[in-house]
């Protein structure tokens, strides 16, 4: 039989050794890297391609949701199976057009996480049973009837790059390093952050990337 080859990225130590000594003591299960942010994950998943990545979603520098998107456009067989404290319709969502597999609780059982991953490798959606069924119907509503897209949406996913990494005090020229882009590309993403959002001010923007779940 074919182990389930998982990856785990979580910027808390001891939630990742926890998992893992989970995961390793399940036949069938095979953990076969780790991240502590999301920048790494996406790093990393490139090269090991493992079946499944157990992703959290607030990590510093790139968070989970914006890693998915990447790692989805990269490896679009790899399943990303999310983890979250959220069970708010909006983080769902998100979660869901970002590429996730699917959406659990981080209260969830330890049973209900070797559902989920077996689940997901087989192509399966799952999502935690806290995760009340008006909030699926309310993702599929909005996406079937074409609603007019949320803050998170109206960004392109480089822009919320930018914007995590402003809102968490990084200086433009330190984005441009990061991101390996020019200082006066991240003065033209930030100029049209600023303009969709109709925000003023750094205050604004942080406080912005905060509402749409950008920071931890």
């Amino acid at each position: 039989m074919k182990l389930i080859q998982v990856f785990l990225a979580d910027d808390h130590t001891i939630v990742r050794s926890g998992i893992r000594s989970l995961l390793e003591a399940e036949d069938g299960i095979e953990v076969v890297g780790e991240a502590e942010d999301g920048r790494e994950a996406v790093e990393k998943v490139r090269e090991i391609r493992p079946d499944v990545v157990l992703m959290d979603i607030g990590m510093s520098g790139l968070n989970g949701l914006e890693a998915t998107i990447q790692i989805k456009q990269a490896c679009p067989k790899v399943k990303v199976l999310i983890l979250s404290m959220h069970t708010d319709e909006q983080y769902v969502q998100h979660a869901l057009q970002a590429g996730g597999s699917g959406y659990l609780v981080k209260q969830a059982a330890e049973a209900e996480l070797l559902v989920a991953i077996k689940a997901v490798n087989m192509g399966k959606t799952y999502l935690s049973p806290e995760i009340s069924k008006n909030i699926v119907e309310g993702y599929l509503r909005h996406s079937s009837d074409g609603e007019e897209d949320d803050e998170y949406s109206i960004l392109t996913s480089r822009e919320r790059e930018v914007l995590q990494l402003v809102a968490e005090g990084q200086t433009n020229k330190e984005v441009a390093v990061l991101l390996d882009i020019s200082v006066k590309t991240v003065d033209a993403h930030r100029t049209h952050i600023m303009s969709k959002l109709r925000v003023k001010n750094s205050a604004e923007l942080v406080l912005h990337a905060s509402r749409m779940g950008l920071l931890k």
